[in-house]
């Protein structure tokens, strides 16, 4: 994926982010404790607005994690930034 054109496609990009946060314990428990909310709460929040976007936030802010995803999904680096802006402001309307 090179292009980030679609709110679609990003969200695909940050669901494959979560999933890759999940499947290790110290990484999820990273994002979590970040987000201020407990493993039991996930679930509740997922579906809020901006979370997606505070998933690849949680990316962004981590290179060193940043570049792991991308090798572990196949999923270019420079794919976030572009899925993240695609997301745009959580606030605002779609």
């Amino acid at each position: 994926m090179t292009t980030m054109n679609s709110r679609e496609a990003a969200e695909s990009v940050a669901l494959e982010a979560l999933s890759f946060l999940a499947r290790d314990a110290d990484r999820i428990s990273g994002f979590l404790a970040n987000a201020g909310i407990g493993p039991d709460q996930l679930r509740d929040v997922a579906g809020e607005p901006g979370f997606l976007a505070a998933v690849l936030d949680y990316l962004l802010a981590d290179e060193p994690l940043l570049l792991i995803f991308s090798q572990d999904s196949g999923i270019s680096a420079r794919s976030v930034p572009a899925a993240r802006m695609a997301l745009g402001d959580p606030e605002m309307p779609v």
